[in-house]
């Protein structure tokens, strides 16, 4: 039974070995006259459609919270809100799906799962056991790091199983034009919640036999579906199954490489029945319950632990899969998650009441989406531009090429006016640097769409509420110089070559023009621009960027 008096869950959460790729924090100099954070809850989301460095910006944020407060233990935990192992951030070096971007930082000492995930358990010991021999590899003390030693997993987070994968899989099959599914499961998973066959963490903490009454009745119900599925051969069954064990183990290529997982333990073919559409029900029941009595010790209360934190005057952030357009309810179906990814979940998933949250809006200095999104800013792959950024731009999680395309700031907008966010972060401006290779039949200069042309030739600010208005309408493009010194090496804004500067204010002004209206903004309080990323290291950040004001004043907005 877990604790209820005041302190740790667990006793202890220890503060591990501090590691040469971690900086604690930036140095004091550098965040005087920053301004404060609202809140001790810090949401950390996505305002574009996905893959916009939120696993750095969380470390950043921390390092920025320790230089300015003194403290060291200043950050209680990181939490992940939602989604599940279809998100993929990389944090201090760290590929990470499961785990929380403060799984490289050893000063996070609680690494939490709320609620609001849906969470396969072998995909913990997978991704855990791989951390924990990068951890090794890179500690200058010879001292060993577990991971799963932070790991808090809320009682009410939702287990996810092989059989969503495969429906997954089926489902995708089923549909004439593929929607992009990263084939994680994600969907069948949350259908389950909805549909009442879910299953939480906390059933392991019951009895075996009311696990695997649950369990079975959810592999059932799945054979059902997957059989009635018209598109879906006999014969592809088992295929999905072998799909599924390639991917897996591409994506843990360097984990079996150290050793650190054994290639039977990806094997995902002893989940498949004898006949099609059959699970071997024993294996799979057999494989999570004992999956789950290893992570046992590691489920209690993500509320209880918050709450914990604030008494102890520390902050909590919340870590978002995804963004706010691929929220199932905000974005454009079919190109959409499972999950709600934006603030209010924080709430929801965390299980506490409602109350005043800091939210860093992340962006990058373009964008990308992945999957089969109508991209309107898309640039053309014959761009030299288009090239390069390409060269770059893979899904930490599935690999999968990333399209590309210019910064939209209607997009940013909508979500500044609708969702809110307090501060924005912009990742990624340092790539956009031209050299020689670029400017071999181009002329180096960048573009920010502004707005829309409309099908009926309006110009709007606004996105467009019919998903076919919005396929069909036409971006309208700021045209800026580049730059091509290099700024990787950049810590203040006063720095960056002016081309850089009048860039990135810019990319803030259309957003907040696409918002509020290029007069109504001088009414509103404006969220300040929080960092600048000009590289991927943790060091490679500016954070003295100007006040929104003269960020306005800067801009090219004419």
């Amino acid at each position: 039974m877990l604790s209820r008096e005041r302190g740790s869950q667990f006793s202890p959460f220890p503060t591990q070995g501090f590691l040469p790729f971690v900086e604690g924090c930036f140095p004091k100099e550098t965040v005087v006259g920053l301004t404060p954070f609202k809140s001790d809850l810090i949401a950390v989301t996505g305002i574009s459609t996905g893959d916009e460095g939120k696993g750095r910006t969380i470390p950043d944020a921390a390092r920025i919270l320790r230089a300015m407060t003194g403290r060291d233990d200043i950050v209680g935990m990181v939490f992940k809100v939602n989604g599940g192992a279809n998100s993929g951030h990389t944090a201090d070096g760290l590929k990470l799906n499961l785990f929380p971007a403060g799984a490289g930082d050893p000063l996070v000492p609680c690494l939490g799962i709320g609620r609001g995930v849906v969470a396969d358990p072998l995909k913990f010991i997978w991704e855990g056991k791989t951390i924990n021999a990068l951890l090794a590899e890179r500690a200058t003390d010879g001292a060993s790091q577990d991971i799963f030693r932070r790991l808090l997993i809320d009682h009410r987070t939702m287990v996810s199983d092989i059989t969503h994968r495969i429906l997954d899989k089926v489902q995708e099959a089923q549909r004439i034009v593929p929607r992009g599914s990263t084939g994680r499961g994600i969907s069948p998973a949350y259908g389950d919640e909805v549909g009442q066959y879910v299953v939480h963490f906390a059933d392991f903490l019951g009895s075996y036999s009311a696990f695997e009454e649950k369990l079975v009745a959810r592999i059932e119900r799945a054979e059902r579906l997957a059989a009635s599925c018209s598109r879906v051969s006999g014969d592809r069954w088992r295929g999905f199954f072998e799909e599924l064990t390639g991917a897996e183990k591409r994506a843990h290529k360097d984990a079996l490489a150290m050793a650190a997982v054994s290639d039977d333990l990806l094997n995902l073919d002893q989940f498949c029945g004898s006949e099609p559409f059959t699970f071997n029900k024993d294996a799979i029941v057999w494989a999570y319950w004992e999956t789950g009595q290893v992570l046992r010790s590691r489920i209690g209360s993500i509320a209880e632990k918050i709450f914990e934190c604030q008494r102890d005057g520390k902050v909590v952030f919340g870590e978002f899969g995804q963004a706010y357009w691929l929220d199932k309810r905000h974005g454009f179906s079919p190109n959409v998650t499972a999950s709600h990814t934006y603030v209010p979940e924080f709430f929801q998933s965390a299980e506490i009441p409602v109350q005043p949250i800091h939210n860093i809006g992340v962006c990058k200095g373009y964008d990308t989406k992945v999957g089969t999104h109508v991209f309107l800013t898309e640039i053309a792959e014959t761009h030299p531009l288009g090239k390069a950024l390409r060269q770059i731009e893979f899904g930490t999680t599935t690999g999968r090429q990333r399209m590309v395309g210019w910064y939209d700031a209607v997009e940013k907008g909508h979500v500044l006016r609708h969702g809110g966010f307090d501060e924005m972060a912009i990742n990624k401006i340092d790539v956009l640097t031209l050299n020689e290779d670029l400017l071999n039949g181009w002329d180096g200069t960048l573009k920010i769409c502004y707005a829309y042309q409309l099908p009926n030739g309006e110009v709007s600010f606004q996105m467009p509420v019919d998903d076919e208005v919005r396929k069909a309408s036409v971006p309208l493009y700021k045209e800026l110089p580049g730059w091509t010194e290099e700024i990787s090496g950049v810590r203040t804004f006063a720095d960056l070559p002016t081309q850089a500067q009048r860039y990135v204010a810019t990319m803030y002004a259309t957003t907040v023009i696409a918002a509020y209206g290029d007069k109504g903004w001088e009414e509103r309080e404006l969220p300040p621009l929080r960092l600048i990323g000009v590289g991927p290291e943790s060091s490679q950040v500016i954070l003295d960027a100007p006040r929104p004001a003269r960020l306005m004043v800067l801009a090219d907005v004419s």
